[in-house]
């Protein structure tokens, strides 16, 4: 038999203790071709293991169990095509909730422990409607927060007197209501003083601070609103969206469902829909036990 190749490599040779035996005819040859197989059996196997770890090492694809268990737009959001895309969302700056930068933190609701609910108000619109809101508040006992936008006192300042003298309170929605996810801190510190500044034309006390088109305060609003003053930005936790003008039923019900001890509601002055609705959230929040107060009395102790 013809021994097999062995990689440039020489055969091992075996040594035997002791003075060696008589060799039988044959066993020299046996005992090389067994040794070369066993030593070239070795160097495939060897060779095979070298291939192998090549391939992993060539970039090619390694399932882990912490990505197979995302969904593929998880998988792919952030491969080198998906980063280059010019279709791709940026990176969303805005905070989870309760966020703290520096001394001021978010605030989206109330202690759970207290039997009442805070609606908060965007302060726009036209200002009759915005009256007939705040007669149907006060037809029921109860009072409100309205966060009034600058440009919208600019242009009506009667409004001020008339939020107040219905024992409500004015907060601070910014000058112009512009987006302001994307800002930075010192064109959103602009946009909150210049509300801060229409408030206090008749507001001397601490007011209420709500960032403008955003559900949250990113780092850079919180930074700006702590720069500006505030030791709070209000967020809310109930969001019936009447600002689409959906029916008024549609409103009352999203209030209802959602609405419990200490949550803040987000509703908007400037809408009929939201007019119709008043009466039937005050009737059922009330039936549940819950009463409709100011922010500042359903965070007693906290300063704005």
């Amino acid at each position: 038999m013809t021994s097999m190749p062995t990689s440039g490599r020489k055969p091992a040779q075996v040594v035997q203790p002791g003075p060696p035996a008589s060799p039988r005819p044959g066993d020299d040859a046996q005992s090389v071709t067994t040794t070369s197989a066993t030593i070239t059996r070795r160097s495939l196997l060897v060779l095979s293991a070298t291939v192998a770890l090549s391939a992993c090492s060539t970039g090619q694809p390694f399932a882990r169990s912490s990505e197979t268990s995302r969904s593929p737009d998880e998988n792919t959001s952030t491969s080198a095509t998906a980063q280059a895309s010019p279709s791709s969302r940026p990176a969303d700056p805005t905070p989870s909730p309760g966020t703290t930068i520096g001394r001021t933190n978010e605030i989206g609701h109330g202690p759970r422990t207290v039997q009442s609910v805070a609606l908060t108000f965007h302060g726009a619109g036209d200002p009759r409607i915005a009256s007939q809101v705040l007669v149907a508040v006060e037809q029921a006992g109860a009072a409100v927060t309205v966060l009034a936008v600058g440009t919208w006192l600019q242009a009506y300042p009667a409004m001020r007197d008339r939020v107040l003298r219905g024992g409500h309170e004015l907060g601070n929605h910014t000058l112009h209501h512009k987006p302001m996810r994307l800002m930075d801190e010192a064109t959103a510190y602009a946009e909150i003083l210049g509300g801060q500044q229409q408030v206090h034309k008749h507001v001397t006390t601490p007011t209420w601070f709500r960032p403008s088109g955003t559900p949250h305060a990113t780092p850079a609003i919180l930074a700006a609103a702590e720069r500006a003053g505030y030791a709070s930005s209000l967020a809310y936790d109930v969001d019936p969206r009447d600002y689409t003008d959906p029916d008024p039923a549609v409103v009352v019900s999203r209030v209802l469902s959602q609405a419990r001890a200490g949550s803040i509601v987000s509703l908007h002055l400037g809408h009929p829909g939201t007019v119709a609705a008043m009466p039937r959230i005050l009737a059922g929040l009330h039936r549940r036990g819950l009463s409709a107060v100011t922010v500042s009395h359903l965070l007693t102790g906290v300063a704005p």
